[in-house]
């Protein structure tokens, strides 16, 4: 099976190498990257040129933000399933697409562990986020996959469409609500931590952008499941997430193995 990742990026040249460096390290061969760029005036192209260009796909050019070039990207890839590595990330092992395509052979949907990290110099992991299965409600109780981790075939791709530009922070979010609650595609998870992501993303890097995520979550639960003003999810969503940090704690102030 054939995996594209598509990554965004625009002056991303702190951190775009590692992201690369662990693409090119999977031990999956069926892989391409997708790169596509929003105009670096830094060295993020330089950088990306420097690796074989057999496996990558890469544009550049201006776009209207993240979820604008996303699109792009799925538009262009050439695989038989697709996912995001965002430009300041990288996968956690040289075996995260090897599993992945292992779960896509059980289900059209994959998803799972996923570390926050400081940075990819030290990893000290700040939170984790353990993958869960779908409940019974789903997205109704406060349930989301981490984007970072999920992968779909491409008929799901091609599904459930473009990603929402209307929303600014939670349109990966809606994209994978769409997929799980309105399509009905089945999931699996792997218990295995896939991405490390380093903190201070779009949804994560200030109150405001927390607060705004969860109100653009709820405007897509209200439009796709016809939930109310408020909802359930509401409350339950943050709370889902204070067990990523007690997790972290627990892990790393517990008896040694």
């Amino acid at each position: 099976m054939k995996i594209s990742v598509l990554t965004v990026c625009w002056n991303s040249a702190a951190t775009i190498r590692h992201t690369v460096d662990s693409f090119f390290a999977q031990d999956h061969d069926a892989k391409e990257l997708v790169v596509v760029d929003g105009g670096s005036s830094d060295e993020t192209l330089a950088i990306v040129q420097s690796y074989p260009q057999d496996r990558i796909q890469l544009i550049s050019e201006p776009d209207s933000g993240m979820y604008d070039a996303l699109n792009k990207g799925l538009r262009l890839y050439t695989g038989d399933a697709v996912g995001v590595l965002n430009s300041d990330d990288c996968f956690h092992d040289h075996t995260v697409l090897g599993r992945i395509s292992a779960g896509l052979e059980q289900a059209d949907i994959v998803h799972g562990d996923l570390d926050f990290v400081e940075n990819h110099l030290n990893k000290r992991v700040v939170r984790r986020w353990r993958a869960v299965p779908r409940p019974a409600k789903g997205f109704r109780t406060g349930w989301m996959p981490a984007h970072p981790t999920f992968y779909v075939r491409r008929k799901v791709a091609e599904t459930v469409g473009a990603f929402d530009l209307d929303l600014k922070v939670a349109s990966d979010y809606d994209w994978m609500l769409r997929a799980v609650e309105l399509h009905g595609f089945e999931s699996v998870t792997t218990n295995h931590t896939l991405v490390d992501m380093m903190v201070g993303g779009a949804s994560t890097r200030s109150l405001g952008s927390y607060i705004g995520h969860n109100l653009e979550a709820l405007r897509s639960r209200r439009q796709w499941l016809s939930s109310g003003p408020i909802d359930y999810a509401l409350v339950a969503k943050p709370v889902r997430k204070l067990g990523q940090f007690l997790s972290k704690m627990h892990r790393s102030n517990g008896p040694a193995a």
